[in-house]
């Protein structure tokens, strides 16, 4: 089995579970509030190419470069988006957390700062990971806010770094959790999720 295991992370305002292809209809539903596919400056799939989606991420864990997980709202047992860990480099035990989106009515709500808390805490306490990585698009400015409020830093710009599906060269901002910063973020993570309840 290749590093890092399938598992099932539970908190008070999400769940993530393995994605798997029965989680396609409420993807395409969740997709859909917001419209999120029209984004330019991010890759998140139309509700047409849902299930194409789903069986590359399943393609990718099976190459050992990607764990997938679909996000589960709690009180609707509903998954209302995906995220990953990604770039998985099991020798220097380092993971990216990307690919992720959430439908419109579920963001800005505890539920994401719950699924960083748990992919970060199983990262760091449960893989023993040295960093992990968050990249994003330069111009997508409520990622890399929502990056920075989680505590990541900065760790460069790479420019012309990969072609859009419009045509467009993204730079990507690239940040990080270092090992030794986790108990911090940890705190503040948790105490954010205090505020919200």
């Amino acid at each position: 089995m290749s590093w890092p295991d399938l598992v099932t992370l539970s908190g008070t305002h999400a769940r993530l579970e393995p994605l798997a292809p029965r989680h396609c209809e409420d993807l395409v539903e969740a997709v859909a509030d917001g419209e999120l596919w029209r984004l330019w400056y991010t890759k998140i799939p139309s509700p047409v190419e849902m299930a194409a989606e789903i069986e590359r991420r399943l393609a990718l864990r099976a190459a050992g470069s990607m764990l997938p997980f679909a996000v589960i709202e709690p009180a609707s047992g509903r998954a209302v988006g995906m995220t990953t860990y990604m770039n998985i480099d099991a020798v220097n035990r380092r993971v990216e957390i990307g690919s992720t989106w959430y439908r419109r009515s579920v963001q800005r709500a505890p539920l994401n700062t719950q699924c960083k808390l748990l992919l970060l805490g199983h990262a760091f306490e449960s893989l023993e990971c040295i960093a992990v990585e968050f990249r994003t698009h330069f111009f997508n400015h409520p990622s890399r806010r929502a990056i920075e409020r989680l505590g990541a830093k900065l760790d460069g710009i790479m420019r012309n770094h990969i072609r859009m599906p419009d045509g467009t060269l993204r730079d990507t901002c690239v940040y990080t959790i270092i090992a030794p910063e986790w108990p911090t973020v940890r705190r503040h993570l948790t105490f954010q999720l205090e505020r919200a309840r």
